[in-house]
């Protein structure tokens, strides 16, 4: 039986690095760690739309650590380690990744890789008839497929069941609905000391797009932590761990030195105040669009409302880019310019016995997407506790009309709220449990 290979199309981001996951995973690349940081080099570069950078020059120098006198032509080790990759890939296809439904080439002559699809088998091609020598790889194939339609059709079979489940629950409420004469009921208002902050992303705006982070179980050690954290970790080269390449933690952290811990980036701050920004979109008859950062891509980002929960995903720090006033970096809170009463430097504070935290801090950034209409707005904590102070504060209606009353301050009229701005709100935390949050400084923001 035949098959044939489909143009890339349609791929996500996502795919593509988990097919090159199992491919550098797999025992033909396990054992060759440059031939899989070559691999890895040349998929991320075209990942992240470089791919009119990658040469011969650029991927001696990178990978293979060649100097800047590097001279491919008396030098051939690019090309020799690429003509090596492209036959490893193709073991890998015949052997391991024999029933992917995704392939990834090396095309010869070039540095950039091309993922392709595997189209189903032709039926009439295989009609046609098949060399009887042939016989075994021909069943060999029909059983993969067979394997693979047994998987499709179990799949529909469930998706068809979950449909039929929701398809009862809905007659089942519109019916209840009906028995008890009530309609819909349309959406609350929202109250006076809330609405001025989300209206922008209230109808008939477009409802946004709230994107999670995705944290490692044992994370990085940063600037904010304490002395006694520090010395509990564990460190592992930043070469041996190319999975954290795109995270904010790989590009600002000089040392990966890995800490345990149960409380402080478990996301859970962040998922608590998703519930609560969830409901409050609910009661508005909005709709809760949720999105993991690594399944997000920048036009994404660019075309949406959207609201960024957690400083530790890369899209943070690319829409906080060149922003005046405050600085969320290597675990702290930089403050450029302070004012009378103000620090230059918010870190976290610790209890000096327990190492607990006791103090975190928190920047909210209100910020102009590409399209001025839609807003771009950051939430985010040192720790997790800080991003869920953050959110419950500024879903709570009293501490709205204290943020209004303080950014009122900053115009010459003392009524005219800005914008676009930014906040540093503290709390304390005890039990790894935040309370209340405070307004420490709050900044303007050009348009």
């Amino acid at each position: 039986m035949a098959y044939r290979h489909s143009p890339e199309n349609g791929f996500s981001l996502y795919e593509k690095r988990e097919e090159l996951r199992r491919v550098i995973q797999s025992k033909h690349f396990a054992n060759s760690p440059k031939k899989s940081r070559f691999l890895e080099f040349i998929a991320e570069q075209t990942f992240q739309g470089k791919s009119e950078k990658l040469n011969e020059y650029l991927i001696g120098t990178e990978v293979y650590d060649r100097g800047a006198d590097f001279d491919q032509q008396k030098d051939p080790i690019v090309r020799v380690q690429a003509h090596e990759i492209r036959r490893l890939l193709k073991k890998y296809y015949d052997e391991e990744g024999s029933e992917s439904l995704i392939r990834m080439e090396l095309p010869s002559g070039h540095y950039v890789p091309v993922f392709s699809r595997m189209a189903q088998p032709d039926p009439e091609e295989d009609a046609a008839g098949t060399p009887k020598d042939d016989a075994g790889v021909a069943d060999a194939r029909r059983g993969r497929v067979s394997r693979l339609n047994r998987a499709l059709l179990a799949a529909t079979v469930a998706l068809a069941a979950v449909c039929v489940v929701l398809a009862v629950l809905l007659v089942r409420s519109r019916a209840a609905q009906e028995a008890a004469g009530t309609q819909a009921r349309p959406a609350a208002a929202l109250p006076a000391n809330l609405d001025w902050f989300w209206h922008p992303f209230l109808p008939p705006a477009d409802a946004p797009l709230i994107v999670i982070p995705n944290h490692p179980l044992l994370r990085a050690a940063h600037g904010g932590d304490s002395e006694q954290t520090w010395a509990s970790g564990h460190e592992i080269p930043k070469t041996s761990l190319p999975e954290f390449r795109d995270t904010i933690h790989f590009h600002e952290l000089k040392r990966f030195v890995f800490v345990p811990s149960l409380t402080d980036f478990t996301s859970v701050g962040e998922t608590l105040g998703l519930v609560d920004l969830c409901e409050m979109f609910f009661r508005l008859g909005d709709t809760c669009r949720v999105q993991q950062s690594r399944l997000l891509d920048f036009d994404e980002i660019k075309d949406n409302n959207v609201i960024l929960l957690g400083g530790n995903q890369s899209w943070s720090g690319r829409v906080f880019l060149n922003v005046q006033g405050f600085q969320f970096q290597d675990g702290v809170i930089i403050n450029r310019s302070p004012k009378p009463g103000e620090k230059a430097l918010y870190k976290p504070e610790f209890d000096p016995v327990t190492n607990q935290l006791t103090r975190d801090y928190a920047l909210v950034l209100m910020l102009p997407n590409e399209r001025k209409e839609n807003r771009v707005l950051l939430i985010y904590g040192i720790y997790t506790q800080g991003s869920q102070a953050a959110i419950e504060f500024l879903s709570t209606p009293e501490k709205l009309a204290q943020l209004r009353a303080a950014l009122a301050e900053l115009s010459p009229d003392h009524k005219t709220i800005p914008q676009y701005f930014q906040v540093l709100l503290s709390t304390t935390v005890e039990n790894a449990v935040p309370g209340n949050a405070t307004v420490v400084a709050v900044r303007a923001v050009a348009n």
